[in-house]
């Protein structure tokens, strides 16, 4: 089978990204599929003769291992050598047109907001994960905890701020410390800190003052716990424990900073209760295929609900692989699973 794996993109998780699809084309290679890894912006730089030609003669795969850092995305737009404004780069849809189905291992802007879902969904093109309505949605946090709450699951009191450089002074008083604060639709914990004093707080928003626009979130102590969803079944939940600080980008990438452990050490209360809310989480916001809920459980057991990631990290310390391995699935068994159900039906 022909199978685009695309990747990268313009986005402060295009590293990521780049790690999941070398990974999951890897292992699609390894069942024996013609897969092509493209970087959604850079496209085919150079471009080919014969676009055929490369799921024939397939180029080799990237490093997977992700740099502590984001990336700097000045630099990413003056490395590519089509100086165009498009963020889809040259020969990608085209590219995409020629193949089975393709295989979104994006993440961030341009991949998990809904719009290539919805480019791929005109030019007829099956893919794997959610649709562009519900991708949009869930991109959403504030969006999404306002649907959630309507379904019945607990989660922070937060707010959305809209602000510039002369209300940081004011908004650095204005809120209940400590607090979250973090990008309205960005993921892998760019831009999120947990200050706990005026002086952090005021910092919190200048590191976003880009943005213009950050949710800030009541702060809930407990434990870490995600729970990924496949085909409509909640698979074993998983917690997240960092060796130091809080969950942040490089806790999440690099080897070793965060003790993961799957099964998570909870009563099988807990366990069924926070299978339930995963599942309302991603049927409330018509979630198709997969998806991975994450929640603080409290001191008192009560499972509070903090975002929804549509498209999850397929790294080596990524969590939906390992949850799903806890499961009996297994890394290759799991990309093809992803494959079959995209050509199973067009997205809503």
């Amino acid at each position: 089978m022909k199978i685009v794996v695309l990747c990268g993109g313009l986005s402060v998780e295009r590293d990521v990204s780049i790690s999941s699809g070398s990974l999951i084309c890897a292992a699609l290679r390894a069942r024996g599929h013609q897969a092509v890894l493209v970087d959604m912006y850079f496209g085919l730089e150079p471009y080919p003769d014969s676009l055929e030609a490369l799921f024939d003669e397939l180029p080799a795969l990237p490093d997977v291992r992700v740099p502590e850092a984001a990336p700097d995305l000045q630099k990413v737009r003056a490395a590519r050598a089509w100086k165009s404004p498009s963020l889809i780069g040259r020969g990608v849809l085209e590219l995409c047109q020629l193949a089975d189905v393709v295989f979104l291992g994006l993440h961030g802007a341009c991949g998990e907001d809904g719009r290539i879902q919805a480019a791929l969904d005109l030019l007829g093109v099956p893919y794997t994960g959610s649709g562009h309505l519900a991708s949009a949605l869930a991109m959403d946090k504030a969006r999404t905890k306002a649907l959630v709450a309507a379904a019945g699951l607990r989660t922070p009191e937060s707010r959305v701020v809209e602000y510039g450089r002369e209300d940081i002074p004011r908004l650095s008083e204005a809120f209940r410390l400590p607090c979250v604060v973090k990008p309205v639709d960005s993921g892998s914990s760019v831009g999120v800190s947990i200050p706990a004093d005026r002086a952090e707080m005021a910092r919190a928003l200048e590191e976003n003052l880009a943005l213009g626009r950050v949710l800030v979130e009541d702060y809930v102590c407990g434990r870490e716990i995600d729970v990924a969803v496949l085909e409509d079944r909640a698979l074993p939940p998983i917690e997240i424990i960092p060796r130091e600080g809080f969950y942040d980008y490089r806790s999440k990438y690099q080897a070793g900073a965060t003790e993961e452990v799957c099964p998570a050490p909870v009563s099988p209360d807990a366990d069924r209760r926070l299978r339930a809310a995963a599942l309302t989480a991603h049927r409330c916001l018509g979630l198709k295929d997969y998806s991975r809920a994450d929640f603080m459980m409290d001191e008192a057991g009560e499972i509070w609900f903090l975002e929804i990631n549509t498209l999850p990290g397929m790294t080596p310390t990524s969590l939906l692989p390992q949850e799903a391995a806890t499961a009996g699935v297994d890394y290759e068994t799991l990309c093809q699973r992803l494959v079959d159900l995209a050509l199973m039906g067009r997205k809503a």
